[in-house]
């Protein structure tokens, strides 16, 4: 593939801006082969808005619901706090890998049949979480959890980038960000308040009825959006020659990777946050956390203003590099403050810079998967399993790193965000070039 400008099979369309707020699907421009049942969908618009929303925040709803209970995890199965972040990292390990399997055997048999498949062996893999005797025996079972929770995921993206193009597509993104950002922030809340009644394996339990509720809201409301003349029919060969045509085009490499080192910054802090601020700082469950829901609603604020105020008047790089730069400035604050470079620093600080972090991913997260989304019109189950698959095996390798030192301090967190920032600036620059591609602006 050309490393610039437009392929045969990535181009990038040029959507003219709208006023109206996402999603309109009355108003956005359709894709060139977009036909009656994707119409139709996209009538739904709300509706469509929130199953989708539903979905993709799954996987926050089962990260971090769990996150309060870590510590009494470790104690329940007598477990070290380093084995027990590794049911983070295996439900994480599994969502990246299951997005490699579910993305293009929905190019393949369309969008619904996998999303239910999917859907319905999370619930059961979260059930069993809930029984598990030992720490083994939860890692095992988060991991097919997430490769079950992949489902959603992926296929939420592809069905996006069937609705939706140019502009349009990075307004739903952001708009998409709004629905699933709530599950961030009443997940924890909602973590913290079963711990008071029950313990940690009642939250697996609540998991596991919202996996089967959103089951039935997919297979009641979410119609197929791939329709028969669209799809790929050849096996494992076409796929993987796909995937490898994907990843040979350099820019959407570069914002694939752009993305996924953003979202470790991010998980880094998933990962320690319940131990920075509950073990260190001493905060109670509860406290972390309102805390954790007030990042969450920086973040979902900073994409309201990226999709209702920016995309159309500022280029979507440019919104993604002032994203990047703030991220790259607030890891480093942090990396200062815990290292003691300004003396004893209290929790307040700390929290008012990671609370900067997570805000700045509202302009770094929809503007990477639009962009790179923007380049792939003719496969966009297999480029949305390798957006998402990138994102979550990075995450996955950085997610251990933030105990590499104990408990005792926070400094490995601020190592590894300051790292994974930096890493996704590069990518940007070296790889993506935004400036050689003034032309293809959207």
């Amino acid at each position: 593939m050309p490393e610039s400008g437009q392929s045969e099979q990535g181009h990038i369309s040029q959507a003219a801006p709208v006023s109206a707020s996402p999603p309109a699907p009355m108003s956005a421009s359709l894709p060139a082969q977009t036909t009656a049942p994707a119409v139709a969908a996209r009538r739904a618009g709300l509706l469509v808005t929130l199953v989708l929303g539903g979905l993709t925040a799954l996987p926050p709803l089962s990260m971090d619901m769990y996150l309060p209970a870590l510590p009494a995890v470790t104690d329940s199965l007598h477990a070290p706090a380093a084995t027990v972040q590794l049911t983070l990292t295996a439900c994480l390990l599994g969502m990246a890998l299951g997005q490699l399997v579910v993305g293009p055997m929905s190019d393949k048999w369309g969008r619904r049949r996998p999303l239910l498949a999917g859907m319905a062996v999370y619930a059961v893999a979260t059930v069993l979480c809930a029984l598990a005797p030992t720490a083994e025996l939860l890692i095992a079972f988060r991991l097919l959890q997430g490769l079950a929770g992949a489902a959603g995921i992926v296929i939420a993206r592809a069905v996006v980038r069937d609705l939706y193009d140019g502009v349009e597509m990075a307004r739903f993104f952001s708009t998409l960000m709004l629905v699933s950002g709530v599950a961030p922030i009443v997940a924890p809340l909602i973590g913290g308040q079963v711990l008071r009644i029950t313990d940690w394996r009642g939250i697996f339990v609540v998991l596991a009825a919202v996996g089967v509720l959103l089951t039935a809201v997919v297979l009641k409301w979410l119609h197929e959006t791939l329709p028969p003349q669209r799809r790929h029919g050849g096996g494992v060969g076409e796929a993987l020659r796909t995937m490898r045509g994907l990843l040979a085009d350099r820019v959407f490499t570069g914002y694939t990777l752009t993305g996924g080192f953003a979202f470790a910054a991010l998980f880094a802090y998933i990962s320690a946050s319940p131990f920075v601020v509950q073990e260190i700082y001493g905060a109670s469950p509860q406290t972390f956390s309102l805390l954790f829901g007030l990042n969450s609603v920086g973040l979902i604020t900073v994409g309201q203003i990226n999709g209702k105020l920016l995309v159309g008047r500022v280029s979507l790089d440019k919104a993604l590099g002032i994203g990047l730069s703030v991220i790259a400035l607030a890891a480093a604050a942090l990396l200062l403050m815990t290292s003691g470079v300004f003396g004893r620093v209290g929790l307040v600080p700390v929290a008012a810079g990671l609370f900067v972090l997570m805000s700045a991913m509202g302009l770094a997260m929809p503007n990477t998967n639009a962009l790179a989304l923007l380049r792939t019109p003719h496969a966009a189950g297999s480029a949305s399993a390798l957006i998402g698959t990138t994102s979550f095996l990075i995450g996955a390798i950085a997610s251990p790193l933030v105990g590499i030192a104990g408990e005792a301090t926070a400094v490995p967190m601020a190592v590894v965000q300051l790292t994974c920032a930096l890493a996704s600036v590069g990518c940007f620059l070296g790889l993506c070039r935004p400036w050689q591609r003034r032309d293809e602006a959207v």
